[in-house]
Order: C-alpha cells, then structure tokens, then sequence
C-alpha cells in the first residue's frame, strides 16, 4: 500500500467529523432559534431554512475554528483573572459575529444583542455537549 492509500481512511474520517460538526452546530442553533428569544432565522419554507441553518452552523464553525483561538489568546489573562467564566462571553462574542457575518453573506440568520448571543451560545454549547455524551456512548 503506498504512503497515499494509508491517508485515505484519515481524511476520509477527518471530512465525517466536519460534516458531523457541522450538523451538530445545526442542531444547537436551531435549539437556540427555537428557544432564546432574540435569535431569528427566516425563510419562505422549510427547506429554506435547513439550508439557511446548515450554512449558518458552517459559518460558526470556521469563525470558531478560526477567530475563536485568536480571542482566547488575546483574552488569556481575563480567562485567568475570571477562572475561565470569560469563556462564556467568548462563545457569545463568536455567535454574535457569525450573526454578523451571516448578515453580510446575506442569510436570514440575526442575533438581536449580547443576553440573546449568551443565552444562545450556552444552548449551543450544551446541546453539543448533549450530542457528543450521547455518541461517546
């Protein structure tokens, strides 16, 4: 077997755990648009709005694979000084600029302020957490 066919069950993994992130991050998101008042998605039908829901949860997977590391880094002495409680703050940060980003990409995707963007990155985070416990299994 050559170096190249080795990798192949690797990547091929390593695409399964994206989309599963992604579809996870879905499913949080659409728990936070159903449950915290102050987060909105809209569209003209259903399909509409799975499709808006799975780009949006894209969206917030790269700004969490991306921005997020860099806000830890910079925010490394408040997670210190708070005992990591700041990090609640951070993912309500990166929920509200994937809102923002959502809006310039022009999804019908809005987080209307800092509690809603708290409020929905702790539902994000639990109903993650929920999923993955549940898959651990």
């Amino acid at each position: 077997m050559t170096p190249a066919g080795r990798g192949a069950p690797v990547a091929r993994l390593a695409r399964v755990t994206v989309v599963l992130q992604v579809l996870v991050n879905a499913l949080g998101l659409a728990v936070a648009v159903w449950a915290v008042p102050g987060i909105e998605l809209t569209g003209d039908d259903d399909a509409d709005r799975v499709v808006t829901l799975l780009l949006v949860a894209l969206v917030f997977g790269l700004v969490n694979l991306v921005v997020k590391p860099l806000t830890q880094l910079v925010a490394l002495p408040l997670y210190l000084l708070t005992l990591g409680l700041i990090a609640f703050v951070v993912n309500a940060l990166m929920l509200w600029l994937t809102s923002w980003l959502a809006g310039v990409l022009g999804l019908p995707f809005a987080v209307d302020g800092f509690w809603a963007a708290l409020l929905g990155a702790l539902v994000v985070s639990f109903v993650g957490w929920l999923v993955g416990s549940l898959v651990d299994r």
